[in-house]
């Protein structure tokens, strides 16, 4: 439902009308700390603990889950369930403003830890959302003390002015964004997992250093695979911007590929006013950065969206003895890393010239082989791009959510 009243927020859920009222944090909870634990008391087995840093790396409302594990000390602090963390410390004003509820009791509260214990009026999990998002993380935010690491203390976190509206309410906006968190907890997961695969099959379908064949083949292949030369598959890309006829600037990314170099660069102007000296990249060309291909800083234009890069790229097409979708995979292998830092190895920079790039050995299927196999990543990549897709629109929702559940 939706509402325009300023003591209420934009939307509401159905039957639910009354005002919110304001209540100070320090007059419906109590407060404590957790105790001196840090990354160095983690092991592999043992009681499971929350440390702060877990509500920057791996944020949820609801923390019920835990992988980490420490051997108990004395005076340590131990969960009963329901109460809800906000770290002490961090590296910024507005993300040391962010809070988890600690569902489970008998899991040890690590140092830099404050811990709010609700009263009976209270909902844990609206408590956590109430305090991350909207007045109450600005508030919050502003009384974070520091400059390189900043700090919060139980008594900045006991003046905070809370938004609160009947305890139903708050039990049901807390549950909401409670299972939207647990749909972006297993869409997150099976993006994580997707990429796991696609990494191990990369090791499986590729032959490894010292190996002549891959372990795992498509049924039906058979035959060797053939050394050759990146250099006899390779066609330099020699086409300059004449006439500056193209204005389309594009940069390579490591982690999106071709990205307009405006955004890449934030809006700041980058390219050379005279542009007559970049490469022009049409589909089907490779380029990357010779002293950035270490972090994997290569890309292949898939589209017809002609652009320019700039000379400092090495741009490359490929002849018709290999398929553009195996090349491109082959480049992320462990084999073709080996080879990478080999063959720039002793340089004053980590860089890989395109001579260098030419020497590269590489081994090859049949044709029909390497379409299969660049077909299969081809596959997996999509799958991972439509999953990714999820999570970016469930982040955008409860983004919206948070914005008008909140006053």
């Amino acid at each position: 439902m939706l509402n325009n009243n300023n003591s209420v927020p934009a939307i509401r859920f159905k039957g639910f009308t009354a005002a919110w009222e304001q209540r100070k944090l320090g007059e419906v909870a109590e407060f404590s700390k957790g105790s001196g634990y840090s990354k160095g008391d983690l092991v592999s087995e043992g009681t499971p603990i929350i440390l702060y840093g877990r509500l920057y790396t791996k944020y949820e409302t609801v923390i019920e889950d835990v992988d980490t594990f420490a051997k108990v000390k004395k005076k340590s602090v131990f969960s009963q369930g329901g109460e809800v963390i906000v770290p002490s410390s961090g590296e910024t004003a507005e993300d040391i403003a962010r809070a988890s509820v600690v569902a489970t009791a008998d899991i040890i509260l690590g140092g830099d830890l404050n811990v709010i214990k609700p009263n009976s009026s209270i909902h844990p999990a609206f408590l956590a959302v109430t305090i991350s998002n909207g007045k109450q993380q600005i508030e919050l935010s502003k009384r974070a003390q520091g400059k390189s690491v900043v700090h919060i203390n139980n008594s900045d976190l006991k003046d905070v002015v809370l938004q609160l509206p009947s305890l139903p309410e708050q039990t049901a906006i807390g549950t909401f964004f409670r299972i939207l968190d647990e749909l972006l907890t297993s869409n997150q997961r099976k993006v994580d997992g997707l990429k796991k695969m696609k990494s191990a099959y990369l090791q499986q379908m590729f032959p490894q250093t010292r190996e002549h064949v891959p372990r795992v083949r498509f049924d039906g292949f058979s035959d060797s695979w053939e050394k050759g030369k990146l250099g006899e598959l390779l066609i330099k890309n020699s086409e300059k911007n004449t006439g500056q006829l193209i204005s389309n600037v594009e940069s390579v990314s490591n982690k999106f590929g071709f990205v307009k170099q405006t955004e890449y660069f934030e809006e700041r102007q980058i390219a050379s006013k005279d542009t007559s000296n970049y490469y022009v990249i049409r589909k089907g060309a490779f380029a990357y950065n010779p002293s950035r291909i270490n972090v994997g800083s290569i890309a292949v234009k898939k589209n017809d969206d002609t652009s320019i890069v700039s000379p400092l790229y090495i741009s490359f097409y490929i002849g018709d003895k290999i398929a553009e979708t195996f090349l491109w995979n082959w480049f992320k292998t462990s084999a073709f890393e080996q080879d990478r830092q080999f063959s720039t190895a002793g340089g004053v920079r980590d860089t890989l010239s395109y001579e260098a790039l030419q020497d590269i050995s590489i081994l090859l299927p049949s044709f029909v082989e390497q379409v299969a196999i660049g077909n299969f990543f081809l596959a997996l990549e999509e799958q991972i791009s439509t999953q990714s897709k999820m999570v970016d629109n469930l982040k955008a929702l409860k983004t919206a959510y948070l914005q008008k559940m909140f006053i």
